[in-house]
Formats: C-alpha cells, sequence, structure tokens
C-alpha cells in the first residue's frame, strides 16, 4: 500500500433547497480541489455529514466523486455507521465502485469497550472490502472513543490484511509520533488537526486529511514548502494565520462556519441538516468582519 502524501480535503455536503442531496455539484468541488493542488478528497466524513446522510445517499455521493475524480485525486470514503452491518454494506459498495481507500470511526453509540472490541469491529468493517486500504478513523472529541493507538496498531495488524493506517484526529502528538514510527513507520498516518499541521510535519507526517483544506489549501501547501526549505520562522508565521482563522471560526459552531466561509468563497452547498444549523445572516455577516480583520481571504489567496 503506497503511503499518502500532501493535503486531503474533508468535503462538506451539498444539499438543494428542498433539503435533498445535491449531487451536480460535486464535479465543480473536484475541479476545485484539483485545482488548489490537494492529494484527495475525503468524503461522509464529519464534514461531509456522515451521520446525517441515509446509505443510499452516501453510496451516491460516493458514485458521484469517484466519477468526477475519474482517478486525477484520491477519494477516500468514510463508511462509518451506528450500526456494523451499515459499514459493511458502505465498504463493500465503495470498493465496487472503485474508492482509493475507505475509513470509519468507531460506533459512537454502544460504544467498543476495549481495544480488542475495537479492533474486532473494524475487522468487520475491512473485510467488507477486503481489496481496498482501509483507516481506522480516529477522533475522540466525537465519538467518545479514545484508546491507545499504539495497541490498536499491535493487535489490528494480525486481523486486518488490507489496514493501511489511521486517520488521527487528536491533538495528541506524541501519540501521533509514536504511531508514525510505530515498525519503522509500517503504517500510513495521516494527520488530523489543520492548526497543528506545522508541529505534526516536525514529527514526521507527510499527508493530512482536514476540513480547513477545503476552503484555505494554498495557506497549508504553502506551510509545507516553506517547512521542506527549512525556513522555520516563515512556516510558522504562515501556520499562525490558520490559527488565527481556526479561533475565529471555533466561536462559532463549527461545520456551519466552514461551510459559510464555502459561501463567502462562491460555493454555494445550500443548508445543513438538522441538528446542525446554518449561521444566521448576522452571524454569517460578523463572521466574515472577523474573517476579514486577520487578512484571511487575501493570505489564502496570495499562497
Amino acid at each position: 500500500m503506497n503511503k499518502i502524501t500532501g493535503l486531503i480535503a474533508a468535503t462538506f455536503a451539498a444539499y438543494r433547497e428542498d433539503g435533498t442531496i445535491n449531487l451536480d455539484i460535486i464535479p465543480t468541488i473536484v475541479d476545485k480541489m484539483i485545482a488548489d493542488g490537494l492529494s484527495g478528497v475525503f468524503i461522509c466524513g464529519t464534514n461531509g455529514e456522515g451521520p446525517n446522510l441515509t446509505i443510499e445517499e452516501r453510496m451516491a455521493i460516493a458514485e458521484a466523486y469517484v466519477k468526477a475524480a475519474a482517478k486525477r485525486i484520491l477519494v477516500l470514503v468514510h463508511v462509518g455507521h451506528s450500526s456494523i452491518q451499515e459499514c459493511r454494506k458502505l465498504a463493500a459498495h465503495a470498493e465496487q465502485i472503485g474508492a482509493d481507500a475507505i475509513s470509519s470511526v468507531s460506533a459512537f453509540y454502544f460504544k467498543p469497550t476495549s481495544v480488542d472490541n475495537l479492533v474486532k469491529s473494524m475487522a468487520e468493517i475491512a473485510s467488507a472490502a477486503p481489496n481496498t486500504p482501509f483507516y481506522y478513523y480516529s477522533i475522540p472529541t466525537l465519538t467518545g472513543v479514545g484508546m491507545d493507538m499504539i495497541t490498536f496498531l499491535e493487535q489490528a495488524e494480525k486481523v486486518i490484511p488490507n489496514l493501511a493506517g489511521i486517520k488521527y484526529t487528536a491533538s495528541t502528538l506524541h501519540e501521533y509520533q509514536a504511531c508514525l514510527n510505530y515498525k519503522n513507520g509500517k503504517f500510513d498516518i495521516l494527520f488530523g488537526y489543520d492548526e497543528m499541521l506545522l508541529p505534526a510535519l516536525a514529527v514526521g507526517a507527510k499527508g493530512a486529511i482536514g476540513s480547513t483544506y477545503t476552503f484555505a489549501a494554498p495557506l497549508y501547501l504553502k506551510v509545507i514548502k516553506l517547512y521542506n526549505e527549512g525556513k522555520q520562522e516563515e512556516a510558522a508565521a504562515m501556520q499562525l494565520h490558520s490559527v488565527n482563522m481556526v479561533r475565529a471560526l471555533v466561536k462559532y459552531p463549527p461545520i456551519p462556519a466552514q461551510r459559510a466561509i464555502m459561501k463567502m468563497e462562491g460555493l454555494e452547498l445550500g443548508t445543513c441538516r438538522l441538528p446542525l444549523e446554518p449561521l444566521s445572516d448576522a452571524q454569517a455577516a460578523q463572521f466574515k468582519t472577523s474573517l476579514d480583520e486577520i487578512g484571511f481571504f487575501d493570505i489564502v489567496k496570495q499562497s
């Protein structure tokens, strides 16, 4: 299995005015991601509102992305669900349509009670798509499942033949570094905290998946370029622009706020689904003002 390098955008769900999914906009999203220099897209995850969609909708979205990408960019399909049987359906479908990889969070209602239990659950899911690389999606802040990831790798490698690695969305850089170096870098550990990309690079990250790469990829690619050129202070200054943007963003519900940024950049994704609610007009205006004050849009354009 080849390791992924560069940035993967965790894209957002798109809806029509009547609340149905908008598949027609997906080629436009894919073309934007390619133009921005991204390595791939991660679909139907947290930002793609996977848990808010039916599995039929998720399958339709996956088919649309694979078709639009046409192997020009990687398509990673999130297949996580509270039901392992539904996960398996989504995984098998992703393999059938030619997705480049699949990923799954842990169950988030009846949660795994141990690493062994988590591994068994992931093995069930991964086995439904045996020829497709599988990434465990670790995001403890949302699933409430936070276990030792080195222990997970030790156990999972024995029973998940197509285990590619972990989508590591946590701020524990010491564990992230340990996972990167497990068995001399056997697995692909993709970093998932955009505002901590630079420190992740410092401990060895080569690939990352994040939501803000959907609308600010040039900024982060500049961070990577400066870091690789040994320009540490300049890289830190560029990363600070991300930190400032995220500080402005987290004053609002994160997914609706990021969807608002997409609209500010000219891509209308429609209204998110309950229990998520879009920013009010007043909130959106206030948010845009705060982004303008830190020069966010100019920085992205100039990067």
